[in-house]
């Protein structure tokens, strides 16, 4: 990335030799992207991450099919950077329907299936949970989608969150059959702020930025070159050590789920047991404080969440859990922990020993009622 920040510094849009280099940088960044999506390079969009993919998949195609139809799928557990967006357009005057899952996170193929009507014109369903790991069966998701759409004559997009997939599974749209996928640049080791958006090739799609007409005038404002150029590369690299960094992981993983759910007595895993992303654990910790363990854990030098990072400040229940039936209180007792391509077994040793401890600890401590005067 540092060439872009210094001496390559032109705007990829200028015809003279400075942008150009920078278009070079912008069309062989769009190549990688491709290649790891298995797609045409004129259906990568690049994007400021994450939550701008979402709100551009979901606006963009609702928008550009409002004629045919305003009624929309999703689930009752997706990020919030699409359950606002939907409920954003609720408030248009759209029909919004949000899935129940079942105990483990999961929305079912025929679930979608039976939801979709003739006003759906759009199906959002998350390829894996953040906070709970959960991984739903997309390409059977989105055949029942188009089976859907074909008995009805009609067109309904099928887009993805796949933000938590990247660098783990496999973001192959032709095998998932989806229109619509995004990424966020950070989860994968790249740069934040950065972002993808996948579309097929003949989705309709109105776009969310208007300007200039950048990313064939699907998202206007000048590209972000030295991040691109970042995401880029990082996702090539994630994408090829895939299946060593999923292993590593998922050994990791099982150990920290085995030694916790043996050794710590009234622990929740919360997802499915095997059907879940490699680097994700979600426990709930019965009558322990999530906010507690957090803090604790901080002061030994371990990050963890207690949901999603982007809401981790706030003291409501996750609505993840809550979808997943589980009380209030049990809710806010959990605690996620993800682990990265680096993280050892003595890292796991140290966590183990902190996390034991600690709630051991929290829950000889007395519990504290407050009375209203």
């Amino acid at each position: 990335m540092l060439p872009y920040f210094t001496q390559l510094y032109g705007n990829p849009s200028s015809v003279h030799t400075v942008g150009q280099e920078a278009r070079y940088a912008l069309d062989s960044a769009r190549e990688r992207v491709a290649k790891v999506l298995a797609c045409r390079t004129s259906e990568v969009v690049f994007t400021s991450g994450g939550t701008e993919s979402d709100n551009a998949a979901i606006i963009g195609a609702a928008t550009a099919l409002h004629e045919t139809g305003n009624h929309i799928i999703t689930s009752s557990v997706e990020h919030h950077a699409v359950l606002h967006t939907c409920q954003y357009l609720e408030n248009l005057g759209y029909e919004v329907t949000f899935l129940p899952v079942d105990e483990y996170g999961n929305v079912s193929p025929e679930q979608v299936y039976n939801a979709t009507g003739p006003r759906t014109t759009l199906v959002s369903i998350m390829y894996a949970n953040n906070e709970i790991g959960t991984i739903n069966p997309i390409s059977e998701i989105s055949a029942a989608v188009q089976k859907r759409a074909g008995e009805l004559d009609r067109t309904i997009v099928m887009h993805t969150d796949a933000v938590q997939a990247a660098g783990f599974l496999d973001l192959n749209v032709r095998r998932l059959g989806v229109d619509m996928l995004s990424l966020s640049g950070h989860k994968f080791y790249g740069p934040k702020g950065t972002g993808v958006l996948f579309v097929r090739r003949g989705t309709p799609y109105m776009p969310l930025l208007l300007g200039g007409g950048q990313e064939r005038e699907r998202r206007s404002g000048t590209e972000n070159i030295a991040g691109i150029v970042g995401l880029s590369v990082a996702l090539d690299m994630a994408d090829t050590s895939r299946e060593d960094t999923s292993a590593n992981c998922t050994v990791l993983r099982d150990r920290i789920i085995r030694e916790v759910t043996d050794i710590v007595p009234d622990t929740n895993l919360n997802g499915h047991p095997i059907q879940r992303l490699p680097n994700n654990i979600n426990f709930s910790f019965e009558g322990v404080e999530g906010e507690s363990i957090l803090l604790g854990l901080d002061m030994a030098g371990v990050a963890a969440s207690s949901g999603s990072a982007c809401s981790s400040g706030s003291l409501e229940p996750s609505h993840v859990l809550l979808a997943l039936g589980q009380t209030a209180e049990l809710a806010r007792s959990s605690l996620r922990i993800t682990l990265g391509k680096e993280n050892t077994e003595e890292e796991v040793d140290y966590l183990l020993g902190v996390l034991v401890d600690l709630v051991s600890r929290l829950r000889q401590l007395p519990t504290l009622t407050t009375t209203g005067s």
